[in-house]
């Protein structure tokens, strides 16, 4: 039986090494006999004097909150596991509360023994996610709040331009996303202008170029529709994309934007403001350009139209001619006269519908013959012409409905009268400015004793703070992250 002595502060400790070895007291003394909760204590006070604070990081497992609020909890690696515990006012300190188990943290504490159990554990007065459960924290947190704006909401969302007169792109000069895009847009539409404003996608500063170039693209200027986008990567890399100053610029964009962020399984805030999310940039191309089907549609659609007014206005025409006929009782001469003449402004009707409607489908023939003669993609900005003046000149012979289209016209007015930033104004909300005319957002840009304006839907009005109310779940005493 051997002995190992040290001593600590002053303090003797005798611990017990096996037998054939001795050390500590002179030969011939007996070892002092150390109770259980003496020698738990010594451990204790040992390696709390030794390891005041220390910085411990690892991944979060077995989280439990005890009805105490108190938080337990383990850190552990490949290779180990350390007991935690977390106290509630150390908790209360965590602005966005614990991460969920996985997270990879950053504990700061210190080590102790739980002298009841005979414990080792970790006191923890601190804990920062680290890595990727960081950027998932940042991801949730954003995404809630602006969420609660209603940035997200569907209805927000506006169709995609059916022929598109230029395109706006905004990534990388570089990138394989922007290759994609245009070799697509080559083989579907090589007539299609594409604009394209050049900007970092990752990186320190990326997120306020994206913002800055879709600001530029989507001012409703230069181009009517924009694809956002960029190549596959990891989650830090596409995180420009989850920036709050992209996502904010991408849902006040004034032209429909195609969001098209790394691969299918990726998913970034921008994706959700867009007003149509891309699992590729090579698919957001495709869904921007029409194909020869579609273009054919749109070239026989204004034609079916056409034919459709003037064969309604022909039946109209003689029904009204029949009814006229039976209208006229004596003398049968001049009824048979009038009936003549009915049928042959009937025949003069009819025979116009035709002319109109053969020389209708001759253009519409002469249109598939050159666009199988040549590559119609190259002519689309031509045919557009014409067919926007083939339109015109249909149009001006269908006024007769323009009534029921001014009804949709009105529809259109109250509905962007209703949308109107004034509108939320006259629905009895107000506007606070402060002395120098900008927005009051937060309870701690002003002071009790200032003085502000209230913009209402009419007027203004000048009042003065006496007191100021932080939300609930914040602690006035903190700064404003």
């Amino acid at each position: 039986m051997a002995e190992h002595g040290r001593k600590k502060r002053g303090v003797q400790v005798d611990l017990f090494s096996g037998p054939g070895r001795r050390s500590g007291p002179p030969a011939g003394e007996e070892p002092r006999a150390f109770t259980v909760s003496e020698i738990v204590g010594l451990v204790r006070q040992a390696l709390e004097d030794r390891y005041r604070e220390v910085l411990v990081t690892g991944e979060l497992s077995g989280l439990t909150v005890a009805s105490s609020g108190h938080a337990y909890f383990s850190l552990k690696d490949d290779r180990a596991v350390l007991p935690a515990v977390m106290f509630r006012m150390s908790l209360m300190r965590l602005r966005q509360g614990l991460p969920p188990e996985g997270t990879a943290v950053l504990a700061r504490g210190r080590l102790t023994l739980f002298e009841a159990r005979g414990r080792f554990q970790l006191l923890v007065e601190e804990l920062v996610p680290t890595g990727a459960g960081a950027l998932e924290l940042r991801f949730r947190e954003l995404k809630a709040r602006l969420e609660a704006e209603g940035l997200f909401d569907p209805a927000r969302r506006r169709p995609l331009p059916r022929i598109p007169r230029r395109v706006g792109v905004v990534t990388s000069p570089t990138g394989a996303a922007l290759r994609d895009i245009l070799r697509v847009l080559r083989r579907r539409n090589p007539a299609l202008p594409v604009l394209l404003a050049p900007t970092r996608v990752q990186g320190e500063g990326a997120a306020l170029e994206i913002a800055r170039a879709v600001d530029r693209l989507g001012d409703g200027r230069r181009c009517d529709v924009l694809i956002v986008g960029r190549g596959g990567g990891s989650a830090e890399d596409l995180w420009a994309f989850n920036e709050e100053a992209v996502v904010r610029a991408v849902a006040r964009s004034r032209v429909p934007v195609i969001s098209a962020v790394g691969h299918e399984v990726d998913v970034v805030l921008s994706d959700l403001a867009a007003d149509l999310r891309a699992p590729t940039p090579s698919a957001a191309a495709e869904l921007v350009t029409p194909d020869r089907e579609g273009l054919e549609a749109l070239l026989r659609a204004p034609l079916l139209e056409a034919r459709r007014l003037l064969l309604a206005r022909l039946v109209r025409a003689h029904r009204e001619l029949l009814e006229t006929g039976q209208e006229l009782r004596d003398p049968r001469l001049a009824l048979a006269a009038h009936r003549l003449r009915l049928d042959e402004s009937s025949r003069q009707l009819a025979a116009a519908a035709r002319r109109r409607l053969g020389e209708a489908h001759r253009r519409l023939t002469d249109l598939r013959l050159r666009l199988a003669a040549r590559e119609p993609r190259a002519r689309l900005a031509a045919d557009r012409a014409r067919l926007e003046e083939l339109g015109g000149r249909l149009r001006a012979s269908a006024r007769s409905s323009l009534g029921q289209r001014r009804f949709g016209l009105l529809a259109t007015q109250a509905a962007l009268t209703a949308h109107s930033p004034l509108a939320v104004l006259a629905r009895g909300y107000s506007l606070a400015l402060d002395a120098d005319g900008r927005a009051v957002r937060a309870w701690d840009q002003v002071a009790p004793g200032d003085g502000l304006r209230l913009r209402l839907h009419r007027g203004e009005l000048s009042v003065r703070v006496e007191r100021t109310h932080p939300p609930p779940d914040e602690d006035p005493g903190e700064p404003r992250p």
